[in-house]
Formats: structure tokens, C-alpha cells, sequence
């Protein structure tokens, strides 16, 4: 099984740009969607509508809720979601591909400020 989100959920991450440094994936959903357990790298997520979302991770969950326009560095981590918003989910994420630190458990779930 794989944790890429474009293989786990691709009716909801679709890649629009992938070179040997990023991929850049859009993702969007609708009120109730869920995603399966998958993988970011170190990621820039940058969203285009505001939204509401559960992250679940290691037996913790956060809620996380974000306006339109926002920019936000997203640690590597592996998580699974949930919209629990009244709004669709719409966002990029800029994936690095440069090697970075491993996955820290208890890390930060979700995007950081």
C-alpha cells in the first residue's frame, strides 16, 4: 500500500507540477470527504478558500482551521483527514524534494504557523 495521497486519494489530490526539486499537488474536497492514511514531505500548503479539518496521526487529532490566502509550512509527517467544515477544501501543496529531517514523532500535526 502506498502513502503517496496521489495514489491513496486521487479524486482528491491531483499533481500539477512535479520537477527534481517540488511537486505540486492541488487538492480539494467537499464537506465530509476523507482522505486514507498518507505521506507528506516537508511541504508549503497555500489555500485558496477557507476551511475546516480533523488531522489524525499516531492516535492524536487536531482541528485545523484556515482562511483563504493563507501560507503554511507543514512539517513531514504521515496523517489522514477529514473536512468537518461547510466549506470545500481548496489548496496547494508545494512539495520539497530536498532531504529533510525524518519525521519527528509528536511533532506538530497539520500546518504550522
Amino acid at each position: 500500500m502506498t502513502a503517496d495521497p496521489a495514489e491513496t486519494n486521487p479524486e482528491l489530490y491531483r499533481v500539477v507540477l512535479e520537477n527534481d526539486r517540488v511537486r505540486v499537488l492541488e487538492y480539494r474536497d467537499r464537506p465530509g470527504d476523507r482522505t486514507a492514511p498518507h505521506r507528506h514531505p516537508d511541504t508549503v500548503m497555500v489555500t485558496l478558500g477557507s476551511f475546516s479539518r480533523r488531522i489524525f496521526a499516531g492516535g492524536r487529532e487536531v482541528r485545523v482551521d484556515l482562511s483563504a490566502g493563507e501560507a503554511r509550512w507543514v512539517a513531514a509527517q504521515e496523517h489522514s483527514g477529514e473536512n468537518v467544515g461547510d466549506t470545500p477544501t481548496h489548496a496547494f501543496f508545494v512539495e520539497l524534494k530536498e532531504p529533510g529531517p525524518a519525521i519527528v514523532p509528536g511533532a506538530a500535526l497539520g500546518p504550522g504557523e
